[in-house]
């Protein structure tokens, strides 16, 4: 095996799926440097477009979806595979985050929304792919996103959002169980503060300093720092791996 952080996905084909945010677009632009061919998918289009062309290699395509259409799952994976020969990852980082100042203040559509995004539809492209790689006969690597929150929970509103990320480390714990001897692995990235609109949105300067102080490396990251794990655990050298959630939060949670 050569080495190199993305060994294995050389004219691969990839679906990452957020991938017009600020980790999502970190995401692509790693797996096209590794020589794969990226299926861009989000519900911005315009997002997509101006990602896309900047994309090394390829080809690489987009399709802007809203995930919690569940019947647009499997044309979107048979479409990536017909066109890049098969599918090897699915990297899912598509969420939502609504804050609220107080748990009392959280909606039953708030709650609807975030699970219907960050976890139903989770679940269901999650096993769309799966589907797709056991036809394949080959294997293959699927990816999810979860937050810190998972371990520590959320206070006021994003207790809701924090709720559906613990969903996601079980989740990807019970299918990683379900495909591991179809040779498909299922891992979990859990980050911590990522210097991303997401994470900023909603909260004060003085919030934000609150945050990064309780960080052992003194800093948010940026979206590029999670982009590594992902194609590791995207790679031939994690082959072994499957059912982990990797803690990638500059010290803020240690376990």
């Amino acid at each position: 095996m050569t080495w190199s952080v993305g060994a294995g996905l050389e004219g691969k084909g990839v679906v990452v799926t957020g991938a017009g945010g600020g980790i999502g677009s970190a995401v692509a632009r790693a797996f096209a440097e590794a020589g794969a061919c990226v299926c861009a998918v989000d519900v911005k289009e315009d997002a997509l477009t101006a990602l896309v062309p900047e994309l090394a290699g390829g080809p690489h395509r987009y399709e802007a979806l809203d995930l919690r259409d569940l019947s647009a799952h499997e044309g979107l994976l048979r479409r990536t595979a017909d066109e890049f020969g098969g599918l090897r990852a699915l990297t899912n980082l598509a969420a939502v985050l609504i804050r609220r100042n107080d748990v009392d203040e959280v909606t039953e559509d708030d709650w609807d929304f975030q699970h219907d995004v960050n976890l139903k539809a989770a679940f269901f492209l999650n096993r769309a792919a799966a589907r797709q790689m056991r036809a394949q006969g080959n294997g293959g690597r699927i990816v999810n996103f979860s937050s810190q929150g998972w371990w520590t929970g959320g206070f006021g509103g994003s207790v809701v959002y924090s709720a559906t990320k613990g969903g996601i480390v079980s989740m990807t714990r019970g299918l990683a169980r379900t495909y591991a001897k179809d040779g498909i692995t299922v891992n979990a990235v859990s980050p911590g503060a990522v210097d991303t609109p997401m994470m900023r949105g909603g909260l004060t300067d003085e919030q934000m300093q609150a945050n990064i102080a309780m960080i052992p490396m003194g800093h948010m990251a940026e979206p590029a720092d999670l982009a590594g794990t992902v194609v590791f655990l995207a790679s031939d050298h994690a082959g072994y791996i499957t059912g982990a959630t990797i803690n990638v939060s500059g010290g803020w949670l240690m376990y």
